[in-house]
């Protein structure tokens, strides 16, 4: 995952992960998320490029891109904390959680930690509803979240 890439190599890549997935029926999400695999986001960069190769428009694919939780616009941070949002797991603190985990790392949904450590996403169900509140470290699913349990995780990301 390269974030620093200049605009033109940006394209090219682009162009090549269209071209592998083309084919695809419905290539646009998995075209997506290739590209945020690469990227560690979807830059403005690459909107175009994909809505070109897919005969779309760029506010098909910005569409597409905004309206879906787990792609992002702009690099995330070293590791990303996700906490579920639905209502199981509000129904079990989950919005005490939330609430605990922006005030330890000092920042609101979708940003990243002034030393780039952690982002801080919503996620609207990470299947644990019997084991709720539910988080997820990097890909990794911890349910039955406590309080103490939500501060090794921001420590665990945080080192």
């Amino acid at each position: 995952m390269n974030v620093h890439l200049n605009a033109a190599d940006v394209s090219t890549r682009t162009r090549a992960i269209v071209a592998g997935c083309k084919h695809l029926e419905g290539p646009l999400l998995p075209i997506l998320h290739e590209i945020q695999h690469e990227f560690g986001f979807v830059s403005q960069e690459a909107v175009p490029v994909i809505a070109s190769e897919l005969n779309l428009s760029r506010a098909e694919v910005h569409g597409v891109v905004t309206f879906y939780h787990d792609f992002r616009d702009h690099p995330a941070g070293r590791h990303v904390l996700k906490l579920c949002r639905a209502e199981a797991c509000q129904s079990m603190g989950g919005e005490a959680l939330a609430e605990r985990a922006k005030k330890l790392l000092g920042i609101d949904w979708h940003q990243t930690t002034m030393d780039g450590a952690v982002t801080l996403e919503p996620v609207f169900c990470l299947g644990l509803c019997s084991c709720a509140p539910s988080a997820m470290l990097d890909g990794a699913v911890h349910g039955r979240v406590a309080a103490s349990d939500l501060d090794d995780l921001i420590a665990e990301a945080r080192q």
